[in-house]
């Protein structure tokens, strides 16, 4: 990968870019863009990525030509390493795109079904408070303390200042009727 010669004139050359001059972009982009571009092509495995990445790394080179430092390394070296470095954040994005586009093909399928569901449990909610309706009010009252607030038997006993075996008997009518009312409406209950 290496040329067959390194030329003095690419120093001079970065130099000129670094003054704005595009002949000295183009002449650097004509001695090493197959070089580059092979680099490229053998990391990203796509031509359209290379070609993509080949036109970033110009673009770096013509906007920070001045960061080039003749003592620390080579022109052809610091092109490679801008190449390299290029084409690794390339693979970076493209693999988190990727995953983007899997996790999001894997959500829509829950989502859409969430979606059913959610409409499924509406339409359930609406039964139920219909049903619930129709229990005599004390019936009612407990399971809507034992269900919807969360409250035990013992705690509804309390709240409503009835006897726990009374807030039993009216748990297990209310609970009894409601699974008839249900069962009818919904069909669920066998």
């Amino acid at each position: 990968m290496q040329p067959k010669q390194a030329q003095p004139a690419d120093v001079d050359l970065l130099h000129a870019v670094a003054r704005g001059d595009e002949l000295a972009l183009g002449s650097l982009y004509d001695r090493y863009r197959v070089i580059l571009f092979g680099l490229l092509m053998r990391i990203l495995n796509s031509r359209e990525e290379a070609e993509d990445v080949l036109q970033e790394v110009l673009l770096q080179v013509w906007r920070r030509a001045a960061d080039f430092d003749e003592q620390r390394g080579r022109p052809f070296t610091w092109l490679v390493t801008l190449a390299r470095s290029r084409a690794i954040d390339r693979l970076r994005l493209l693999g988190a795109r990727r995953r983007l586009v899997d996790s999001a093909a894997q959500n829509t399928p829950e989502e859409a079904s969430d979606a059913v569901k959610n409409t499924l449990h509406s339409e359930q909610r609406e039964i139920v408070q219909r049903a619930l309706a129709e229990l005599p009010e004390e019936q009612r009252r407990i399971l809507i303390l034992a269900y919807f607030d969360g409250l035990t038997q013992s705690e509804i006993a309390a709240t409503t200042s009835t006897p726990l075996g009374t807030v039993k008997t009216r748990m297990r009518s209310g609970m009894i009727k409601l699974r008839e009312l249900l069962g009818k409406e919904m069909n669920i209950f066998g």
